[in-house]
């Protein structure tokens, strides 16, 4: 974990965690449909939704099969949508406007920012000139918020990610005929795991990968879990002999009784004719296939040269990637492999709202009801960035969001016990 961290003597209640597994790709009413499938209540969704000032549309929920699975799919009927496209500012006004929890409305509209952005990138403009002409519709605009809002009543305090299928072939826009993945998806998609199979056609939206972006604190193979319940979301299409669904499962978290151990393997290797302007780079890379750690530390080699020791920890069923790095990027001819096990604390995402934005607080029980959390430091960058406001006061601001939402939560226990 990096940043300054944050104590408390306040103990947390236990949260869910939730996998998503993108086989089939992902979109924001597959999202919907797999979050009902696994326990989500169609009642609290429908009444939920109605929090926005929105109107002209109907939600309705059918069972399906997608290949051999059986699906729930969700639709949005819209009976009357917006007149013209919406603004990133239109949307962030209709937001506010809505009596939403709080933590809903700010992830929701890190899912517009999201979304503004690689559509800016995508399409050569400025953030504030994309006008959302898919989201701006009533059935996406339901889409992105009913998937927070489902994790939300589900208590989803922990999400992950597998890779995402994001299908192949091209798909016609109204921007023409364009590969897949799309501008958008591919600039989402950035230093994320995805990869290409099954029928030709588009499999992951803008909608959901923006979705996931903004919910997941980790995309990998599926962790060890204990699963209370699966669900699964029907996708639009029906190819075929493909299942074109998305699969989720939701485990209880439990309280932990002793500190995890686990076994990892440490990669180190020795350089000292490498241009350091690359070690960043190396770094970044390390990361993207799934490192665990990586350090570079100085020392003296022989004849005296300065050098650097470059250290990894990574998962056995990672290794290889690493290596694969290594080998690729740096002047190395051999690297150290030694098997490690290392004791690690409980850890947790829990999103706190601040003026600029959901920020991912990265919560490790200590013990004895103490924990200490440090603030997700891509996220307060991604604010920093886009409001170019100093990253030392993004952080400082989530911290202090965080400390009062205990404090709060602290009273709200004391009251509950008077």
């Amino acid at each position: 974990m990096t940043g300054h961290f944050t104590c408390t003597g306040v103990r947390k209640s236990v949260g869910r965690h939730l996998h998503f597994d993108c086989f089939s790709g992902i979109s924001g009413d597959m999202v919907l449909g797999a979050l009902v499938s696994a326990g989500l209540s169609w009642t609290d969704l429908v009444n939920g939704l109605k929090r926005l000032p929105l109107s002209g549309y109907q939600l309705r929920k059918r069972e399906v099969h997608r290949g051999a699975l059986p699906a729930t799919k969700v639709d949005v009927v819209v009976q009357q949508g917006f007149q013209r496209p919406l603004t990133l500012s239109r949307i962030r006004k209709i937001l506010a406007g809505s009596t939403l929890p709080g933590p809903v409305k700010a992830r929701s509209q890190s899912v517009f920012d999201r979304l503004a952005e690689a559509e800016g990138l995508a399409h050569r403009v400025d953030v504030k000139d994309v006008h959302f002409h898919e989201v701006g519709v009533v059935d996406s605009f339901i889409d992105v918020v009913g998937g927070v809002l489902g994790c939300y009543f589900l208590n989803a305090t922990r999400v992950t990610s597998s890779p995402i299928n994001v299908g192949a072939g091209s798909i016609q826009t109204s921007h023409g005929l364009l590969p897949v993945p799309g501008p958008a998806v591919a600039e989402l998609a950035k230093g994320i795991p995805i990869y290409a199979a099954g029928p030709r056609c588009e499999l992951a939206t803008p909608t959901g990968v923006a979705l996931l972006r903004t919910l997941a604190s980790e995309f990998g193979p599926m962790p060890a879990m204990k699963s209370m319940a699966v669900g699964y979301g029907a996708g639009d299409r029906n190819p075929d002999g493909w299942p074109n669904a998305l699969r989720v499962f939701l485990e209880e978290e439990s309280t932990p009784e002793a500190r995890q151990t686990e076994r990892v393997i440490q990669i180190e290797t020795n350089l000292d004719d490498l241009s350091p302007q690359t070690y960043e780079y190396l770094m970044e890379q390390l990361f993207q296939v799934g490192a665990v750690d990586v350090a570079l530390t100085p020392v003296v080699m022989k004849k005296s040269r300065p050098g650097i020791v470059v250290s990894c920890l990574a998962t056995e069923d990672r290794t290889d990637a690493v290596l694969e790095v290594l080998f690729q990027e740096t002047t190395t001819l051999g690297v150290r492999l030694h098997e490690v096990r290392r004791r690690v604390l409980p850890r947790r995402f829990v999103p706190v709202a601040t003026q600029d934005g959901v920020v991912r607080m990265k919560v490790a029980e200590v013990g004895a009801g103490w924990d200490k959390a440090a603030p997700e430091y891509e996220d307060c960058k991604a604010i920093a960035k886009r409001t170019g406001r100093p990253l030392k006061t993004v952080m400082e601001e989530a911290l202090l969001a965080y400390r009062r939402g205990l404090r709060k939560n602290r009273m709200g226990n004391v009251r509950g016990r008077a």
